[in-house]
């Protein structure tokens, strides 16, 4: 049995990732902690079909004294027991057509993509330390590749681009620096690549993107569960069949290059 986190579960990934674990038995995932900064009346939902198994969390990313209270109330309901999973899947992504020179969104999507991730961490690090599987999936992009980048330069979120760079080496700095205390940090990207052409159908992306949320959910939880020590530090892609090798999002399950 596995006690699980996500942030920003409300809607599009985290929820469908919060779904979709739920949908497994008991004896594999026992508790799900899904945090929101809002009301959520589609996770309340899901809640009260859970049988106990979810369990909604306010959490802020953005705000740190929310995240400590959320640390506390996950404590106690874990009652003694550690956290096994983190997923940080909370983000941003601002649109910028004019071009990078008049961004003026930098600081508050690095709060939100990066500092976030790291806040949540560090807060529920002791829980993650007293669990089992002591795991952490940071949820990235393809479009924070810098091999990548020219490819993806048509797309106008470059304060997104930059942050999920920054987590991807955020990521990193954490996998070699606990690895020895038998962590397992990595990033994943779930699908939301090219906001031009190919993407995730959530709603930083489209509904004419490749795939639909459930999909690339079920594609990233596939990657999450099969996590070992041999993805710590790690950048993994998910794999779709029939998209090993379509257009420039090439959902083959080959971790992408840096």
């Amino acid at each position: 049995m596995a006690s699980y986190l996500i942030t920003g579960a409300s809607r599009g990934l985290g929820f469908e990732l919060a779904r979709q674990l739920l949908s497994l038995p008991a004896s594999q995932v026992n508790k799900v902690f899904a945090t929101t900064r809002a009301d959520a009346p589609g996770l309340a939902e899901l809640a009260q079909k859970s049988s106990g198994r979810l369990v909604v969390v306010k959490l802020d990313v953005t705000k740190e004294a929310t995240i400590k209270e959320a640390a506390k109330e996950v404590e106690a309901d874990l009652a003694g027991r550690g956290l096994d999973v983190l997923i940080n899947n909370a983000g941003k992504m601002p649109w910028t057509p004019n071009g990078v020179a008049t961004m003026d969104d930098l600081e508050d999507t690095f709060i939100t993509n990066v500092l976030g991730v790291h806040r949540v961490t560090q807060a529920f690090f002791p829980l993650l330390q007293k669990g089992k599987l002591k795991k952490v999936a940071n949820i990235s992009s393809t479009l924070g590749s810098i091999a990548l980048a020219p490819q993806y330069a048509a797309g106008p979120a470059p304060a997104y681009k930059i942050t999920k760079t920054a987590l991807n080496s955020l990521t990193v700095q954490y996998a070699l620096g606990y690895e020895k205390e038998g962590f397992t940090f990595f990033a994943v990207s779930p699908g939301e690549a090219d906001l031009s052409l190919k993407w995730l159908k959530t709603d930083l992306g489209s509904q004419n993107a490749d795939l639909s949320v459930e999909v690339g959910a079920k594609a990233a939880l596939d990657k999450i569960i099969g996590a070992g020590k041999e993805q710590n530090g790690q950048f993994l892609n998910i794999k779709i069949e029939g998209w090993e090798k379509t257009g420039p999002n090439q959902y083959d399950g080959v971790n992408p290059p840096w």
